[in-house]
């Protein structure tokens, strides 16, 4: 690994917009290849690149950086000799992995996801798309936004046909704000995604009819099932940027309840 910087790595994975770990060696005891300091990020397909340690403690980094990606929250965890393990738990309520490599050693490492923002994707290029878009930059989603609406560099860009190349995943969230002007074919589009949360600007009645279409047309009724009509929470909002502001609270909480909820069932489960 002649010239590694872990930094540059580390900027680099970023730049992919895909996740990844960074894993930092806190401590060792006796004999260890591992050294307090080192770090390595661990990609998502199993990559580690850098140095913590030979096999035994790789292995562990390995079921650790898969169980951050998953919950979203850091880990600390100790690699130590399988001798002196007694529980999977140490007293410090650290995770313990066994070793069984002839070194003796013992390693505490620490294994912090990364994963970029939420996207908010939304489909529409009505004046509610164009201020969701706008309040959800600046509350730190990625914006994704159909690609008739008032250019922005700073968005991405895609059409219904094109949606699937985006790779939205579950914790994105996606809005379908056309108000009339293809809703059938984007509403169709936002439900074929990943997105647990799909919601739609228009009205209860409308949203049923059009979600009925789509069901008659063969789509499985649990997809349909996720798309929440009206989107937002009811502020007596008026104008699009009032209207945006519901729609974006609405997301924020649906966001935080999820972490919420995923933080109380890691505990439970530890």
């Amino acid at each position: 690994m002649a010239n590694f910087d872990i930094f540059d790595t580390i900027e680099q994975l970023r730049e992919t917009g895909d996740a990844f770990c960074v894993t930092t060696v806190l401590r060792t005891a006796d004999a260890t290849s591992a050294k307090a300091g080192g770090k390595a990020a661990i990609t998502r397909d199993g990559q580690i690149l850098g140095h913590l340690g030979g096999a035994c403690v790789q292995r562990a980094v390995l079921t650790s950086a898969r169980q951050a990606l998953a919950s979203g929250a850091p880990q600390m965890i100790r690699v130590k000799p399988s001798k002196t393990v007694v529980n999977m738990t140490d007293p410090d309520g650290v995770q313990t992995f066994k070793s069984g490599c002839p070194s003796g050693g013992t390693v505490d490492l620490l294994v912090e996801p990364y994963q970029h923002a939420p996207r908010l994707v939304i489909f529409g290029e009505s004046p509610i798309a164009a201020a969701l878009a706008a309040h959800g930059a600046l509350a730190g989603f990625r914006i994704c936004l159909s690609d008739g609406a008032a250019p922005s560099p700073e968005y991405v860009r895609f059409s219904s046909d094109t949606v699937s190349d985006l790779g939205i995943e579950t914790r994105d969230f996606v809005v379908v704000a056309s108000q009339g002007h293809g809703d059938g074919q984007a509403l169709q589009a936002a439900l074929e995604t990943d997105a647990v949360r799909v919601s739609m600007v228009a009205s209860r009645r409308k949203a049923e009819v059009l979600a009925a279409k789509l069901i008659a047309q063969g789509m499985d009724p649990l997809r349909v099932a996720r798309l929440k009509s009206p989107a937002g929470l009811d502020i007596h909002a008026i104008d699009p940027h009032e209207i945006a502001l519901s729609i974006l609270a609405e997301i924020i909480n649906w966001r935080n309840t999820d972490k919420t909820r995923k933080a109380n069932h890691d505990e439970k489960s530890a």
